[in-house]
């Protein structure tokens, strides 16, 4: 008569099993490369930073409602960050690469099921055999589990982890982007508003001025080529106007849509001429730009995943170890399936060893070791890019900063001449084609100023951006 299986000594059978297999798989080892950081070769300096900027200090070390200090453009910006559905989309991205990690690294743990059933059977008589039925109860647990000798899941794990880590930082480049988009649509909107705003006054002066030419003409004192002359001061300034109300209110669409929200109007606070534009900004240090810009972090992060992916591919050369187990109770009466002889185990291990893959394996080594050196020039690319974003940014500052300033000396200049051609004509020492020139160069003058405030501004966004700045909406 054969002993009952009692559960201890199944649980001591099992644990003789587990043992070993988890000192074969601490003692493994992980095939494939390390991830090392590659060299860069890093300036010591931006071109086009001037001694003045040079700190270890950086503008976007600051955050967003810092940088940009409209509190009408702050509040636009905020919204924009929860509402807009690029980054929304973005976040879902995250959700999907840590769900994947889950899964990817679950493959590194032992499965086990609970397994039940119940059997009935029926056999008929034959011949002198009786007919006869029997019915059999089944319950217990079934586990399988492939060891991670070779490092195989536990690279697979690196790679999904080194993905979220590049879904991540996906996410705050969108933010970052959408924040200097914002920001520049915002001030695309108040510059449209300053033009409208020289328009209509230029248009009110220039009627003024077309009744006085009218009456001077009434009193013999102009000619009707002045009076023409005056009129084309007037429509030059009042067929700009609705051209300017159209691209306002598709501007206030497009920003509409940035914020998340259907087309409709947008509020304003300061005018362009008030916001804020710092005489220089500190750019920090080169090295700096690698750990904080967005694009250049999602990209390493990808290159750790390609890394990874070298070693599952060659953990496919090596033989792979199953455990297999089961334990539980068997019989033929159910009030007798957890006593007496109704216990049953069973346990294997066995491996399986490429022999012949018609170079399937080498093929895929060869196909990670590309993507990998496909991901290390798209990282250094990104990096030598980011270099030139900041270097062109800080000169675009630099000199739009200029021109706006020699610009406002043109518009002083320009003012005084319309002013003193004005008075001339008056006095009647000159025609009106004197006063027609000056005008118009005064009226283009205040609008290229209104231009020059704006490349001014984007270009303070754009080194804002350059540098890394604005993902960081939680104040972090």
């Amino acid at each position: 008569m054969t002993n009952p299986v009692s559960p201890s000594y199944m649980r001591e059978g099992g644990l003789r099993l587990l043992f070993p297999a988890l000192l074969l798989v601490l003692s493994g080892c992980m095939v494939g490369p390390d991830y090392k950081r590659p060299a860069v070769d890093v300036p010591e300096e931006y071109r086009g930073e001037t001694a003045a900027e040079e700190s270890a200090a950086s503008l976007a070390d600051e955050d967003w409602w810092e940088v940009f200090q409209d509190p009408e453009l702050a509040r636009l910006i905020e919204t924009a960050i929860e509402q807009n559905h690029d980054v929304q989309i973005a976040a879902v991205r995250v959700l999907q690469a840590r769900a994947i990690l889950g899964i990817t690294q679950a493959d590194q743990f032992p499965t086990i099921n609970a397994t039940g059933g119940i059997t009935n059977q029926r056999s008929p008589r034959f011949g002198p055999t009786p007919a006869f039925e029997v019915t059999d109860y089944q319950i217990g647990l079934a586990g399988q589990w492939t060891l991670d000798f070779w490092g195989q899941y536990r690279r697979a794990t690196e790679a999904a982890r080194a993905r979220l880590l590049a879904s991540e930082w996906a996410e705050k480049e969108v933010v970052s982007v959408l924040v200097a988009n914002v920001a520049a649509a915002y001030f695309q909107l108040r510059k449209l508003d300053l033009e409208l705003e020289i328009s209509k006054n230029t248009l009110a002066s220039r009627e003024e001025s077309l009744d006085l030419t009218n009456i001077r003409e009434e009193r013999g004192l102009s000619s009707l080529l002045d009076v023409r002359q005056s009129e084309q001061l007037v429509y030059t300034a009042s067929t700009r106007i609705p051209a300017l109300e159209r691209d306002i209110a598709q501007q206030e669409n497009f920003l509409s849509t940035l914020l998340g929200q259907n087309p409709g109007p947008i509020a304003r606070g300061l005018t362009l001429t008030e916001q804020p534009r710092p005489p220089d900004i500190p750019a920090g240090l080169p090295s700096a730009l690698l750990e904080r810009r967005p694009d250049i972090r999602r990209a390493e992060e990808e290159l750790v995943a390609a890394n990874a992916d070298i070693g599952v591919a060659k953990a496919a050369w090596f033989p792979q170890i199953n455990l297999t187990g089961s334990a539980g109770y068997q019989s033929d009466e159910l009030s007798n399936l957890f006593t007496g002889p109704a216990g049953i185990w069973s346990a294997a291990a066995a491996f399986v060893q490429p022999i012949f893959e018609a170079g399937r394996i080498s093929s895929n080594v060869r196909l990670t070791e590309a993507e990998y050196q496909e991901m290390m020039l798209t990282y250094q690319r990104t990096i030598q890019g980011a270099f030139r974003d900041v270097s062109d940014a800080l000169v675009a500052y630099r000199k739009n900063r200029e021109f706006r300033m020699e610009q406002e000396k043109l518009v002083e200049a320009a003012r005084d001449s319309a002013r003193l051609s004005d008075l001339r004509f008056r006095k009647g020492e000159t025609d009106y084609l004197e006063v027609l020139t000056n005008e118009t160069n005064y009226f283009s003058a205040r609008l290229e100023l209104a231009e020059a405030y704006l490349g001014e501004l984007t270009a303070l966004v754009e080194v804002y951006r350059a540098l890394g700045g604005g993902w960081q909406e939680d104040g972090a």
